[in-house]
C-alpha cells in the first residue's frame, strides 16, 4: 500500500491556489477539468516531494462545505525554518492561528478553513520573539 493524496474541497479555486501555491509554496503537478460533470481536480505537492499530494476538488456550480469543522483534521508539512516560514506567510496576509512559540509547531488555515500544521524539520529551533509572546488567533 502507498499513500497517494488527500482530497480537499474548495469553494474559491483562485483563493485556494493562492494560499497553497503562493503562500504555502506547493506546486501544481497536474489538473483535470471535467466539463460534463463540471468539476476540476488540481494536484499539488511540496517541491521535490511529489509522493505526498493534495488534491483540490473544485465544483464549478458551488459546494456546501460547512464551517470547516475539524472532522477532517489537518494537513501537515515539515519546513526547514518554522520562523522564516511563518514570517513569510504572515507577510503574505496569512493569519498564524497557533504561533510557533516552541520553535517546533504552528498552525494556519486555508481559505476553506482547512487546518495546516507546520512542523520544524529536525530538532525544534530555540524559542524566539515575537513568536514566544504571540497569542493564538481563532481556531486551529
Amino acid at each position: 500500500m502507498k499513500y497517494l493524496h488527500t482530497m480537499v474541497r474548495v469553494l474559491d479555486l483562485e483563493a485556494s491556489l493562492d494560499f497553497y501555491c503562493t503562500h504555502l509554496g506547493l506546486v501544481e503537478l497536474k489538473r483535470y477539468d471535467n466539463e460534463q460533470a463540471r468539476f476540476s481536480l488540481i494536484f499539488l505537492a511540496a517541491p521535490g516531494d511529489e509522493s505526498a499530494q493534495v488534491e483540490l476538488t473544485y465544483n464549478w456550480d458551488g459546494d456546501e462545505l460547512g464551517a470547516g469543522d475539524r472532522n477532517f483534521g489537518h494537513l501537515a508539512y515539515a519546513v526547514e525554518n518554522i520562523y522564516e516560514t511563518c514570517q513569510r506567510l504572515q507577510d503574505g496576509g496569512v493569519v498564524i492561528n497557533r504561533p510557533p512559540r516552541d520553535g517546533h509547531m504552528a498552525f494556519v488555515r486555508s481559505p476553506d478553513n482547512i487546518s495546516i500544521e507546520l512542523l520544524q524539520a529536525g530538532d525544534a529551533l530555540k524559542p524566539q520573539e515575537p513568536w514566544v509572546s504571540m497569542e493564538n488567533t481563532g481556531e486551529w
